[in-house]
């Protein structure tokens, strides 16, 4: 996905669910902070979103445009609505989140998490895929390590989860130097 196709997602999603806001939680949100982020980091067709002041409507976000939508087929990329609870996030994340507001969103915001917030939640969902993510961000420079870890003891989840994501984030620091 491109930030000209994340800014088309953020307007169709704030018109179907009459919200004018939008937070965007998934590797997608990338596209916030870094509007020109590495292919590697852009492979997937999907935003992760909720509406924000009605995220009760994240359904219809999701029913509308879609995976398998009309949306979908026409355009190649598409939101899948999600809860809040989705992503396991560092406390404050909701303070540091990145806006993306311009003509081509037609004026709505959508709220894109921090770099450093996403790949604390890509390091503890720990997929194949989340893994890849958090490494090309540290290879690219768009994340430090140590911020990582810091937001990574800021987050509420068990020992054992955080152990694991933090023994992936030092390994994944080492090998890139």
């Amino acid at each position: 996905m491109k930030r000209g196709e994340l800014e088309h997602l953020i307007r169709a999603a704030c018109q179907i669910a009459d919200d004018d806001e939008l937070v965007i939680i998934g590797s997608q949100s990338i596209l916030g902070a870094v509007p020109d982020a590495p292919a590697s980091l852009l492979v997937s067709n999907e935003a992760d979103v909720y509406p924000k002041n009605h995220p009760d409507r994240a359904d219809l976000v999701d029913g509308t445009i879609g995976e398998g939508s009309p949306f979908h087929d026409t355009f190649g990329y598409y939101a899948q609505g999600v809860a809040e609870e989705t992503a396991i996030l560092p406390r404050g994340w909701k303070t540091r989140l990145v806006p993306v507001r311009n003509a081509n969103t037609r004026d709505c915001t959508g709220w894109c998490l921090e770099p450093h917030d996403l790949v604390v939640a890509k390091y503890l969902a720990g997929r194949d895929k989340d893994l890849r993510f958090g490494r090309e961000a540290l290879e690219h420079r768009i994340v430090a390590a140590d911020t990582l870890l810091q937001r990574l003891s800021e987050t509420d989840v068990d020992e054992q989860r955080r152990s694991l994501a933090r023994a992936r984030i030092e390994r994944d620091a080492k090998s890139i130097g």
